[in-house]
């Protein structure tokens, strides 16, 4: 007789971990190994709650998420089941991030989007597109002038070029990235660098990416993106080394 398949979600959660995250990790290695095939259902919430010691609550969360994952569906007295395309949905999960080089990954990808960003905003901006742009880059400066980081400033610029390429998607997976990829909000400042100075050599590089996109110079545009988010990557590393990171 077949030994029956050991499903991850039957074991007792550890609590560092939100338990609903916890349970909805363990089901979706279950369901995207197979272990719970398409057309299967799910243990029943009272099978849950005995096997891993949750809450009803929890459990009912675990599922919510995962419905809206697209990874189960639920039927009405009957339960959740696995539908036949379940697959793990894309997803960065900026808190999760718990290496140098898992955030030098996602400062890469953002790194790909932005130089198309960059040359598309160049090339569609309306006027007043262009407005906020140079407003959200004055925005910054007068934040290095007080003496902050410019995170929040800095970051809405680059949202700002996303909304210039007219396609709202851009600013979506932007917003979806954060704050946590600008280097700044994890290393404050560089070693034996005063901040003002540290922030206008990053400001330099925003200048031009802002000058090249209200000229419309597209090629310049990207390029000024490009070497604008390797230095960055570049700041990150040295910083992050120096700080033991």
């Amino acid at each position: 007789m077949a030994r029956p398949t050991l499903l991850s979600v039957t074991t007792p959660l550890p609590p560092p971990r939100s338990l609903s995250h916890e349970l909805v990790a363990r089901l979706t290695a279950d369901i995207t190994s197979g272990k719970i095939p398409p057309g299967a259902r799910l243990p029943t919430e009272q099978e849950m709650i005995a096997a891993t010691g949750v809450s009803r609550t929890v459990v009912r969360e675990a599922v919510a998420a995962l419905r809206a994952d697209g990874l189960v569906v639920t039927r009405q007295g009957v339960g959740a089941f696995v539908p036949a395309n379940a697959r793990r949905p894309f997803r960065v999960d900026i808190d999760q991030l718990s290496s140098l080089r898992e955030v030098l990954d996602v400062m890469e990808l953002r790194t790909g989007i932005e130089i198309e960003t960059a040359g598309l905003a160049a090339d569609r901006a309306s006027a007043a597109q262009l407005r906020k742009v140079t407003d959200c880059l004055d925005a910054i400066e007068a934040a290095i002038n007080r003496g902050e980081d410019a995170i929040d400033q800095d970051f809405a610029l680059h949202c700002s070029i996303a909304d210039a390429t007219g396609n709202p998607q851009f600013r979506r997976l932007l917003e979806h990235l954060g704050r946590l990829i600008i280097p700044r909000q994890t290393i404050r400042g560089g070693p034996g660098l005063p901040k003002r100075a540290y922030g206008q050599t990053f400001q330099r590089e925003h200048r031009e990416i802002v000058q090249a996109i209200r000229a419309g110079a597209v090629a310049q545009a990207r390029a000024a993106m490009r070497r604008h988010l390797l230095n960055s990557r570049q700041r990150y590393q040295k910083f992050a080394a120096t700080l033991g990171k």
